[in-house]
């Protein structure tokens, strides 16, 4: 994941084509905001606005081998590209863009020029994976995060099940032998298991994120292949999740040190890992325990992520994770209230982040929260907001799995 996101977190309802939204409080208030029908159209429209505002100012263009700015305007401690984090969300935005009613093929294009230049940070040799610089000869190269080599190959999945090509399908499961081995297999630690959260010998922590993100890849793709091997590794890594990083139903804290302490900071997209990771073993397996702790989970972090002005202040990142992941849900149990928390929060945040001048979306520091005008726009905010209104553009309810 992006550093600056968790430096140890470190440092750390479709009715006649309408989608009725519930806009969230934002800061300063917890005054409900009547709901209002926003068309499917017109998310639709904003996805195409703010892929066009992406594009413009902070795509490179295929001259710069079709990679990203971290932000615009550059900032001094940038690198000459992106990360590979905030490119995968760009990655993901044009899969998303792929799948709009009507105009979705003209951006097929784009989305497969994104898993070209995927492979740009991948590097070979011993220890291989996607590194989270580019290394030579276009950069000087990164560490292996094992959260990113997860989230790159869910997108891989995601890619393969929008066109069929099974070089996609093989990519994902090239990485599967990445995630294995963050596996801590040290009995003597407290808790033992879970995954490390970088390729390093000075690695310390046990990331939630890392776990549970392996753990929905596994089991995806145990749907597609059903290589046994994938189940069990997607029961073994949701397991110790479940076990030693939940703080209460739908909610787990961010990571557990050798030393035996935790983090105990809450993350959005954690919860939605773990019910994304449910549902894909309740489809695979079709066994109903599965989908209950998805609907358990789902349900229960809505209630606490919803109070106040917690969604509003999650990262635009985290949320869009945590929305695709209750819609996954909703595709094989309806609840309206996933989707319309999903449009109110779009809604919400297209009105008060969005810099009408030039399309671009800006936060705070953290990457949520309130407009911050002095703020630079980010690879990483721009992509999110593409996907949220793309997906909510679609409309019908959609899961992942063999198609």
């Amino acid at each position: 994941m992006p550093r600056s996101l968790l430096r140890r977190a470190t440092v750390t309802a479709v009715c006649a084509g309408l989608l009725w939204t519930a806009v969230p409080a934002h800061a300063g208030t917890d005054r409900p905001v009547r709901p209002r029908p926003v068309p499917q159209s017109l998310w639709a429209d904003r996805a195409t606005e703010a892929y066009r505002a992406l594009q413009t100012h902070l795509y490179e263009g295929t001259d710069q081998h079709g990679l990203y700015l971290e932000h615009t305007p550059r900032q001094a401690s940038d690198p000459a590209h992106s990360f590979l984090w905030p490119f995968r969300e760009a990655a993901a935005a044009a899969v998303d863009m792929q799948e709009l009613p009507r105009t979705g093929p003209g951006y097929r294009a784009d989305a497969a020029e994104r898993f070209d230049t995927f492979e740009l940070y991948h590097s070979g040799g011993e220890r291989p994976g996607y590194q989270s610089y580019l290394p030579a000869p276009l950069g000087s190269g990164g560490d292996i995060y094992y959260d990113d080599n997860a989230v790159v190959a869910l997108s891989q999945l995601d890619q393969y099940e929008s066109t069929g090509d099974r070089t996609f399908l093989r990519r994902a499961e090239d990485v599967i032998p990445v995630v294995t081995r963050a596996w801590d297999g040290d009995t003597a630690k407290a808790c033992p298991g879970g995954m490390d959260w970088v390729d390093s010998p000075n690695n310390n922590v046990r990331a939630t994120n890392v776990t549970s993100l392996s753990a929905q890849l596994a089991a995806r793709l145990y749907e597609h292949t059903h290589k046994r091997a994938y189940l069990e590794k997607a029961e073994q890594w949701y397991g110790w999740v479940a076990s030693c990083m939940r703080k209460a139903p739908g909610l787990y804290v961010n990571d557990r040190n050798d030393d035996g302490s935790t983090n105990e900071t809450l993350w959005i997209y954690n919860s939605g890992a773990m019910i994304g990771t449910a549902t894909a073993l309740y489809r695979g397996t079709g066994k109903a325990a599965w989908l209950t702790k998805a609907v358990t989970d789902a349900d229960a972090s809505l209630a606490y992520w919803t109070q106040g002005t917690r969604l509003h202040d999650q990262p635009a990142v985290f949320n869009a994770f945590y929305f695709k992941d209750l819609l996954d849900l909703d595709a094989v149990r309806p609840n309206s209230a996933y989707r319309q928390t999903m449009s109110g929060y779009a809604d919400s945040t297209y009105r008060t982040n969005r810099d009408a001048s030039d399309g671009l979306f800006r936060f705070q520091p953290s990457n949520g929260g309130d407009y911050d005008p002095q703020a630079p726009a980010a690879t990483l905010n721009q992509s999110a907001m593409v996907q949220i209104f793309a997906t909510l553009a679609r409309g019908d309810r959609h899961g992942h799995g063999p198609k």
